[in-house]
């Protein structure tokens, strides 16, 4: 399995890195992605990569700290791409869930993370909380002036409509800890349904727990949970679904290694 979303170089990690990482490989997890929410984060995260041969990083901007993001840190994040080999841009995206997010600078952020990820070549890891519309909107703008993007909608809770058009657009959807929710219908359709080609697992770790592990830090080993909620879902054998959604991730994320 390959963890595409998870955050351990979070705080509530430092007491144990170690054991969770130990215990996500004992799962079967071969590798994780770890992106940035801001750019004080970046260097503890290649710092931590760097350590880890199956740990991948990816520098980005994230909407919901957007009073931590300054005009420098995208000139500092051009220089980030070009020169550490990260697997992906972001996180990054669109948050219009959270109150009191200004809308036109999360924008802003979020254009600019969008021309770096197509001057870079790189794939975009993308939040979308109730804003999918608008993310469409921003990444047609840029595949219309012939500026082709590819990515993911990381921790997908929107409609089927929306999944098909990120899927026209080329884009990946990801399922995680939500999906274990038997109330969670809407996307346990989703996950049921969508094309094979076009879904990869994550964890969200430490966020996003389990249905069975409510009020629990979430962690890069119950990947495993949700490759069985989703697997049984769609009738697949666990390690059919595992090496179907590991082959997406490394076809999207290409620098991660065969």
């Amino acid at each position: 399995m390959i963890d595409t979303h998870c955050h351990l170089d979070d705080a509530s990690f430092a007491p144990d890195r170690d054991a969770v990482l130990a215990r996500a490989r004992a799962a079967g997890v071969q590798a994780q992605i770890i992106p940035a929410i801001t750019a004080a984060s970046w260097t503890a995260i290649r710092t931590l990569c760097a350590q880890h041969a199956d740990l991948y990083p990816a520098y980005g901007l994230h909407p919901m700290y957007l009073s931590e993001h300054t005009n420098d840190h995208l000139e500092a994040l051009a220089h980030w791409l070009e020169h550490e080999q990260p697997v992906a841009v972001g996180e990054c995206g669109l948050d219009y869930f959270v109150d009191g997010l200004d809308r036109s600078a999360q924008a802003f952020f979020f254009q600019a993370q969008l021309q770096l990820a197509a001057e870079f070549h790189l794939p975009l890891i993308i939040h979308a909380r109730r804003s999918v519309d608008e993310v469409l909107k921003m990444l047609r703008h840029f595949i219309r002036r012939g500026q082709p993007l590819s990515g993911v909608v990381h921790s997908f809770s929107g409609s089927v409509q929306q999944a098909q058009q990120l899927i026209d657009a080329g884009f990946y959807l990801s399922f995680g800890g939500p999906v274990t929710y038997a109330r969670a219908q809407r996307l346990r359709s989703l996950a049921q349904s969508l094309p094979l080609e076009s879904i990869l697992l994550e964890t969200d770790a430490p966020d996003q727990p389990l249905a069975n592990r409510q009020g629990q830090r979430n962690e890069p080993s119950y990947l495993s949970e949700v490759l069985a909620t989703v697997a049984q879902l769609r009738g697949l054998s666990p390690t059919a679904l595992a090496d179907a959604t590991s082959a997406n991730a490394r076809r999207l994320f290409s620098r991660l290694p065969a």
